[in-house]
């Protein structure tokens, strides 16, 4: 690979995806910062590749750098919102950010790019790509959805609804939120929303419905904190302690100091 960069007589995009390579080599070596410097000299070739955005995503954050790791996910996502591994990212993202930054943690993030049309367009027209072009990695179509790929229109209107619905839960309309929330898992199924409707849930007692959305959660994320915290609530409610400990005790290997679960087990044990 070094020996055809230096050579000079590849193309731009050539060059991008030569640089994406070695930036999995790197990743894979564990030279993080490394794999950063290709995947961005790739991106400056060819803006908005997926595997250099997913790439360099991965090696911020081992870097810890989540803020920049955030978004490179989130960059991938307008680019082509079926890759997994970019909601997965995501999702482990924002929970890290909201542990190091708290609740404002979103007002620290560096400005996220707007993808243009064209760069969103480009990985949906696999007929339109030269050979070697910088394609999506191939298990991205597939994503958690089989298959059934939504439109950006349909992932911005989901966010917006999720938004809503959080606007009612600080209001306090739990009922409404649950409508938006229930809106915005038919046009994408996110963990977060799931586990957002789960709180509505509960606060309605309607416990059965907070341990199922938290189970659709785990699907998508099986060591979400929030998810198995909330089924654990739920079943505790339903009193079923056993499955509630269960959930618990989950919780507790990737959070062993999460002080909410430690006073709920106590509950528990007492129950």
């Amino acid at each position: 690979i070094a020996a055809v960069l230096r050579a000079g007589d590849a193309t731009a995009e050539e060059r991008s995806v030569l640089l994406a390579n070695r930036a999995a080599c790197h990743l894979k070596d564990g030279a993080c910062s490394l794999c950063v410097a290709d995947c961005s000299s790739a991106l400056e070739l060819v803006p908005f590749g997926i595997k250099p955005l997913l790439r360099r995503a991965a090696a911020y954050e081992a870097l810890e750098r989540y803020s920049l790791a955030y978004v490179d996910y989130k960059t991938a996502l307008q680019v082509d919102c079926s890759v997994q591994a970019a909601h997965d990212g995501v999702n482990r993202m924002t929970k890290a950010l909201l542990e190091k930054d708290g609740v404002n943690w979103r007002q620290k993030l560096p400005p996220i790019p707007t993808v243009p049309i064209s760069a969103q367009t480009r990985w949906s027209t696999p007929s339109a790509q030269g050979p070697g072009a910088n394609a999506p990695p191939a298990t991205a179509p597939q994503g958690k959805r089989g298959g059934n790929v939504p439109a950006a229109a349909g992932m911005e209107r989901a966010r917006m609804l999720k938004e809503e619905g959080n606007e009612f839960v600080k209001k306090g309309n739990h009922k409404k939120a649950v409508e938006k929330y229930s809106e915005s898992l038919k046009l994408n199924k996110e963990c977060a929303t799931y586990t957002n409707r789960a709180l509505c849930y509960l606060t309605l007692k309607q416990y059965k419905e907070a341990a199922q959305d938290c189970t659709e959660a785990l699907k998508l994320d099986p060591k979400n904190v929030k998810a198995l915290y909330r089924r654990a609530q739920a079943f505790k409610e339903l009193k079923d302690y056993k499955s509630s400990i269960a959930d618990i005790k989950s919780l507790l290997k990737t959070e062993p100091k999460n002080t909410a679960a430690l006073k709920l087990l106590q509950e528990l044990n007492r129950a």
